[in-house]
């Protein structure tokens, strides 16, 4: 009787010494950690978090400590006939909290103090930078190596405080006194890898480190973290399988599903192909079910609280065009959402305009998409993210049975119940609200929302028909159906074979909500 070999997924897992000798399964990376460690230079890189960064870095710290045996049938074992041990030093600061700047010195005292055990260091009273430049320079000294620093998520501490400028100022003052030793010492240096999910460009932390390589974005580089449709297939043929067999669909239909879910991130202008979320992917693999895995491992709260802080429009989120700058040299600030957004792993790049050097962002996958959405949606409306779904559902099952009439009417109710804390009276509150409640539509149904002139408000397809919608503000009917016939809107259509139902709505600025409609079909 043949026994089934268990694949194990390192959901979690950020120790590669783990995970190698534990079995579990491994998308190889360490060709581009060759190509990296052999070029030596101080290297930056910016992924939104559980991306593997934490992994990435203990996979460099194994390498640099010389321990071949983890590296046996991976690309490296073919490139590196050396194996040097180096000393390395592997700062992880995203194990506290960081309510408090004591925080912070207790984890530098806590790191320093076990490295200078280390290397038999026990001169007191002496600054947090003088240790980290002594422990370096004795390190080197003492082994005749260069020395490997690693440093996992620097900007926890900042994006801890982000809210608060004076304890985020004196993070900022600690961490630049830290990290400048990096250029003093660099005579004592082998390596020096930095990972965060923000740059944080011109936040002076990194002011004085010149020779940091910020590889975030270069296209050598973009798949260091993630997953490509050729790894995932090549790893994990047998989970595609079974995971198509389990859910009564094929093995086209199952890659079609985890690109829809969980593909389509780009971390440089001259990606050709997308990258999938890995923990998203692995616990698809792990659980047999398809579910938003990474957009529930953590909410972005203070992302939305930002968009809510500087007004902005949330229509434009999907499509925006930012300049480069934006995204290169970008200085983290309230006022600026879209960059942090982006960095976080909300947006990422949609394509690039060589000539005037902007990129057009946009929501990466279905996943994102609706996860973001549906979690801001307590925000603008009565709906909070669990009864979402629920409404939203409501609302695509009387456009399926050919009944827009409940459905205006359901949505003249969901306006009512709008409370007066959350309605600003502003147009532009009721217009994000529609463009909330059509694009949740997009999770059930084809639907559309205008995001240019010539478009009508909304689209939505169902089996036997086409919905176009046209809502006037202080405006009548007739007139949201004269602009839907004089425009045209209908004439993409007509060749569909589906019922094109034509529905005119006015909605008063004065009573907050759907005053009377019109439907034509």
């Amino acid at each position: 009787m043949a026994t089934s070999v268990i694949r194990k997924y390192p959901i979690g897992i950020q120790s590669f010494e783990k995970l190698r000798r534990g079995q579990y399964i491994y998308v190889d990376k360490t060709d581009l950690v060759y190509q990296l460690a052999t070029a030596g230079n101080p290297c930056f890189l910016s992924r939104p978090r559980r991306f593997g960064k934490s992994l990435l870095l203990s996979t460099f710290e194994a390498y640099f400590l010389g321990k071949k045996e983890l590296f046996t049938g991976l690309a490296v074992e073919q490139l590196e006939t050396e194996w040097a041990v180096h000393p390395v030093f592997h700062l992880d600061l995203n194990a506290e909290r960081y309510d408090s700047v004591e925080e912070l010195d207790n984890m530098l005292e806590s790191q320093l103090s076990r490295w200078e055990q280390t290397y038999g260091i026990t001169q007191p009273n002496r600054s947090i930078s003088i240790r980290f430049m002594d422990v370096i320079r004795e390190a080197s000294v003492q082994t005749g190596r260069g020395v490997v620093v690693l440093i996992d998520e620097y900007d926890k501490p900042l994006l801890r405080s982000f809210h608060n400028e004076e304890l985020q100022q004196q993070f900022r003052n600690r961490l630049t006194a830290f990290y400048t030793v990096l250029k003093s010492a660099d005579p004592w240096l082998r390596f020096v890898f930095i990972t965060g999910v923000t740059k944080f460009a011109q936040m002076s932390v990194f002011s004085e480190l010149n020779q940091l390589t910020d590889i975030s974005q270069l296209p050598q580089y973009a798949t260091l973290c993630g997953m490509t449709r050729s790894e995932i297939e090549d790893s994990f043929a047998p989970d595609i399988e079974e995971l198509g067999r389990l859910n009564n669909l094929t093995t086209e239909e199952v890659m079609n599903k985890l690109t829809r879910l969980y593909d389509g991130y780009r971390f440089s202008e001259y990606a050709t192909e997308g990258i999938y979320n890995p923990f998203s992917l692995l616990s698809v693999m792990s659980y047999k079910v398809f579910k938003d895995y990474w957009f529930v491992s953590g909410t972005p709260t203070f992302l939305v609280n930002m968009l809510k802080d500087t007004d902005y429009d949330l229509r434009e989120l999907d499509g925006i065009e930012v300049p480069s700058a934006a995204l290169i040299n970008y200085r983290a600030s309230s006022k600026e959402p879209v960059p942090m957004i982006y960095q976080s792993g909300y947006l990422t790049i949609k394509s690039y305009d060589k000539e005037f050097k902007t990129y057009t962002l946009g929501f990466p996958n279905e996943e994102v998409r609706y996860g973001f959405l549906n979690f801001v949606l307590p925000f603008y409306t009565p709906i909070d993210s669990e009864e979402g779904n629920f409404y939203i559902g409501k609302f695509v099952q009387e456009l399926r049975k050919g009944d827009p009439e409940t459905f205006l009417t359901r949505l003249r109710a969901f306006f009512a119940d709008i409370p007066y804390e959350l309605n600003d009276k502003t147009e532009r509150h009721y217009q994000v609200v529609f463009y909330l409640v059509f694009k949740l539509l997009g999770q059930f149904a084809e639907a559309e929302v205008r995001s240019a002139k010539g478009r009508a408000d909304a689209v939505v397809k169902t089996t036997d028909y086409i919905y176009v919608f046209e809502f006037k503000l202080d405006g009548t009917v007739d007139e949201a159906i004269r602009q839907i016939d004089d425009k045209g809107y209908l004439i993409p259509y007509t060749a569909d074979g589906r019922k094109l139902v034509k529905v005119g709505v006015s909605f008063s600025r004065e009573e907050r909500n759907l005053g009377e409609w019109v439907i034509k079909g």
